[in-house]
């Protein structure tokens, strides 16, 4: 089975009086992404008591840093590429891309910047968050499809993405060795498939073990699957960022998303560990207060004893009271 995009990388590219407007599909996938993640984002924050709003303002901001932190990510791996190019070039993302883990960075910032001047709970909103960018990635990944780029190594399975001779990287370009049929890898479906299972996975953790889990825990579950899918996508594509600064299958130096997973997934596994170690604060108490007596309309099967007969006004008995202590030993001349 052959994947092939249906159209080129460009939702519409036209020119109108001399402007030139082009909306590409990768920025239609991601921004489209991100607001189907908002969405869920502000039904999760409902649920725990907070605004709604706090959840859109965090996007925005998270959209901008978010961006210009997978640019700078990019570019810093990628530093030779770029070195005696102008500025504007650089910080372009056409002429290059974006990675993923430098949109992290920046969202996890936006977060924090946020959250201080709200004088909201940092960590506990990671923990509305962070599941979301799996929504996100998911949605976002597809555009890497109509750019046809993030692909992985050449595959026999007979399943694959069909990659045009000008997006191939060397030497799958050598079209006699890799002849226009080649199939390759279809990394950004990998990846799309494992981060919508991980987000169904991890609200139905959440809803299952709602009472042992404890805040932050969900963040460092995030970390746990994204670092642990990323790691073996990671080391199917064929061009990768490496630590050396020459971008392809890595032969000679190491792969840095794969080692940012790692961290990732260690990281979130210690971090799971020592917030389920640690003591929690004991819950404060609060001095108990009377409660208000109701009255009791059900009928008692103890006897009353030594209580004062109440006088019934829908009867024709009349009765007496018993002469208070402070009263006259004379009887009252006026009975009820």
């Amino acid at each position: 089975m052959e994947l092939y995009p249906p159209t080129g990388p460009y939702l519409f590219d036209l020119n109108a009086y001399g402007i030139p407007l082009a909306v590409r599909w990768y920025g239609v996938l991601i921004v489209g992404g991100a607001l189907l993640a908002g969405w869920v984002g502000t039904r999760r924050a409902a649920r725990r008591g907070y605004d709604p709003e706090h959840v859109w303002n965090i996007l925005l901001l998270g959209m901008v840093l978010g961006i210009a932190g997978a640019r700078a990510y990019y570019v810093a791996f990628e530093w030779p590429r770029f070195a005696n190019e102008s500025l504007l070039f650089t910080i372009n993302p056409a002429n290059g891309g974006l990675a993923i883990h430098g949109a992290l960075i920046g969202g996890l910032i936006a977060a924090l910047i946020y959250t201080r001047r709200n004088r909201l709970p940092f960590i506990e909103w990671l923990d509305i968050l962070l599941p979301l960018f799996l929504i996100a990635q998911a949605i976002g990944r597809w555009g890497n499809f109509f750019n046809q780029e993030a692909y992985g190594r050449p595959t026999t399975l007979g399943f694959g993405v069909r990659i045009d001779p000008q997006h191939r990287l060397p030497p799958f370009d050598n079209m006699i060795q890799y002849p226009a049929n080649t199939l390759f890898h279809p990394t950004f479906l990998y990846e799309s498939i494992w981060n919508i299972s991980g987000f169904g996975i991890l609200m139905l953790i959440e809803r299952r073990l709602r009472d042992r889990l404890r805040t932050g825990d969900m963040a460092l579950l995030y970390a746990i699957w994204y670092g642990l899918g990323r790691f073996w996508i990671e080391g199917l594509r064929v061009d990768s960022l490496c630590t050396n600064g020459i971008g392809g299958e890595c032969e000679t130096a190491l792969r840095t998303a794969q080692i940012v997973s790692l961290l990732l997934f260690f990281g979130g596994i210690i971090g799971l560990i020592i917030n389920h170690m640690r003591r929690l604060p004991p819950t404060p108490i609060t001095p108990e207060t009377p409660a208000e007596p109701t009255p009791n309309t059900e009928p008692s099967s103890e006897p009353i004893q030594n209580a004062e007969p109440t006088p019934d006004l829908a009867s024709n008995t009349n009765i007496t009271p018993e002469p208070s202590p402070n009263a006259d030993s004379q009887p009252d001349p006026n009975p009820i």
